[in-house]
């Protein structure tokens, strides 16, 4: 009997893919390439397909995906899927990739050349001079050396740009408040905390970062008012950070100097639009979104994203999925309890806008050690930890990028097994997070200086956690023994073991009209007070007799105001009071 032939996976390309892509995947799929496809087109042709190949343009929808019946992944040859929604195609199981590196270079040197060209008034001369002019003196410019460069996201292209500007002499501030110290210090980029200070000190402003509700229109009026008579500002990243409208009016009122513009609201603009006055405006120097637009750059992510679809629809893991899961169903069943636990615990533990702490031992004790496959709760632990950075910046953690991100972030994490009973003490399985404090001081900005004699010491801080069933608990706090699940909003306080302290915090928050769930209220733990630190950074005498101390962790159903914990410290008696929401 003659062997029936597997019928091959079909692939839909949308835009243009470089000629080596589509060779590789021609080799073993059936491939069809419909370009400007309307949305309603694609709704129709897109249930037979097994795979998606798109760019920029192409808008996979919601609507797209519960249509495609037989799709496994969405591949976008480029950077960013903005144009995907990643959240459907995670719960109906589709893969989404793209291609994180590709285009990086290009696009950061397509931001060098618009600074230099805005710096030289090269676009004008050049116009000038085809127009049978020659007029020198009209377009006198300004050099590189010597001024200042501020960076809006410090992210993979940020940080090549700040390389190249360094290499032209420039000075670099950076703000980026999930940047990593160790890496902005090894370009020479120094970390500023606020958006004015970078802007009031900018001789250049250049914007990258992806477009989510918290960048969308972050360069507004007062923004651009905050930066220097004479500044100039970029964006090479995406249309809609800056508002166009607030930047023709500071175009033409001479507050700046110029603009360049590759990346638009609405692209092609129209002329009697605001992109289109702005393409229009003698100030600005604009391309039509050509970031990425390199022979090397087009073959690069091409290539790439077609080697994933290739990979996936065989069976395997892709390098750069941005919604893969952390496990195979079968073994994610054992693991999920205490993914979700690890999870919580970074969550519980951020490294800071300021990366204070970067280095992580994450420990498993008990039954727990003696799983192998532990990449999930790696990863589980780098989604915690990065939880704030990954939801504004729209893209997911996993097993895949998990250890590609905690070195990018600059997140070091040493895992530890200890399978002897006696170490998870009373429980069968223990995860301890201990996070380690700096083992230098961080950089400081320029002038501002601190004596070593009174800088605090910084002590390492351990959370403890294990799993009742399915139910994720936290264990322990630093030198606080307490049991509760990590779950919704919480405040944690750490206060002087004194009668009243709980009518005082209830009363406050009743003030503010917070109601309380719940409440567990932890002394320090002798055992943990006597051994806290040991090795690293031992307490002092003061803190070892002091044990009026307490722990008191409330369930609340809401956020809590500012006000109200600095209430709880200043009114309340409380130490510390930060509240989370898990």
């Amino acid at each position: 009997m003659p062997l029936i032939q597997k019928p091959r996976a079909k692939v839909l390309v949308t835009e243009k893919l470089s000629n080596d892509g589509m060779a590789l995947l021609r080799t073993s799929l059936d491939v069809d390439e419909h370009k400007n496809l309307s949305p309603k087109e694609l709704l129709s042709k897109i249930p037979e397909y097994n795979a998606l190949i798109i760019r920029s343009e192409t808008q996979v929808t919601d609507l797209v995906l519960q249509a495609a019946r037989n799709l496994k992944v969405v591949a976008r040859a480029g950077v960013g899927v903005d144009n995907v929604d990643v959240s459907e195609a995670t719960r109906l199981g589709i893969v989404v990739v793209n291609s994180p590196s590709g285009n990086i270079g290009a696009a950061a040197e397509h931001t060098i050349a618009l600074m230099m060209a805005l710096a030289r008034n090269i676009p004008e001369a050049c116009a000038s001079l085809k127009s049978g002019k020659w007029e020198r003196s009209k377009f006198i410019g300004v050099e590189m050396k010597g001024k200042v460069l501020g960076i809006i996201g410090l992210g993979k292209v940020g940080l090549i740009v700040a390389r190249l500007a360094k290499g032209l002499g420039m000075t670099i501030n950076a703000l980026d408040p999930y940047a990593s110290l160790s890496v902005a210090a090894s370009a020479s980029v120094n970390l500023v905390p606020s958006l004015p200070e970078l802007l009031s000190c900018s001789d250049f402003v250049t914007i990258h970062t992806p477009l989510i509700a918290s960048t969308r229109g972050m360069i507004g009026a007062a923004e651009l008012a905050q930066m220097k008579t004479g500044a100039r500002i970029l964006n090479v990243a995406r249309g809609g950070t800056i508002d166009e409208d607030a930047l023709l009016a500071a175009l033409e009122s001479g507050h700046l100097a110029g603009a360049a513009v590759d990346v638009f609201t609405t692209e092609p603009p129209t002329s009697d639009t605001t992109p289109g006055k702005l393409i229009a405006h003698p100030k600005v120097i604009a391309t039509p979104h050509l970031g990425a637009s390199t022979v090397e750059a087009q073959e690069n992510v091409s290539v790439d994203v077609c080697e994933q679809v290739l990979e996936i629809l065989n069976g395997s893991l892709p390098r750069s999925a941005v919604n893969a899961p952390l496990i195979l169903p079968e073994e994610y069943q054992k693991l999920q309890p205490f993914v979700r636990l690890v999870e919580k615990i970074g969550i519980r533990h951020p490294p800071g806008g300021s990366m204070t702490r970067n280095t992580f031992d994450l420990i498993y004790q008990g039954e727990v050690a003696g799983i192998h496959n532990t990449r999930p709760l790696y990863a589980a632990l780098i989604k915690g930890l990065l939880a704030p950075i990954s939801a504004s910046e729209g893209f997911n953690i996993n097993i895949v990028n998990a250890e590609l991100i905690a070195h990018e972030r600059g997140i070091f994490v040493s895992e530890q097994h200890s399978r002897d009973p006696s170490d998870s003490s009373s429980y069968s399985s223990l995860v301890t997070l201990v996070a380690r404090p700096p083992s230098r001081a961080p950089s400081r900005a320029p002038g501002v200086t601190e004596s070593s004699s009174s800088a605090p010491q910084q002590q390492q801080r351990i959370i403890c956690g294990t799993c009742s069933g399915n139910r994720p608990l936290i264990t322990r706090l630093d030198r606080f023994e307490a049991s509760f699940e990590p779950q919704g909003n919480l405040l944690i306080c750490v206060n002087y073991d004194s009668p009243g302290k709980i009518g005082v915090v209830g009363s406050i928050l009743g003030r503010e009209g917070v109601n309380i769930n719940f409440m567990i209220v932890a002394p320090v733990s002798p055992k943990l007070r006597d051994n806290y630190d040991e090795g690293d950074a031992q307490l002092t005498e003061k803190e070892k007799l002091d044990s009026t101390e307490a722990l008191m962790i409330l369930g609340i159903d809401q956020a809590v105001p500012e006000q109200a914990t600095a209430a709880l410290v200043k009114e309340g008696g409380v130490l510390s009071a930060s509240a989370i929401t898990l």
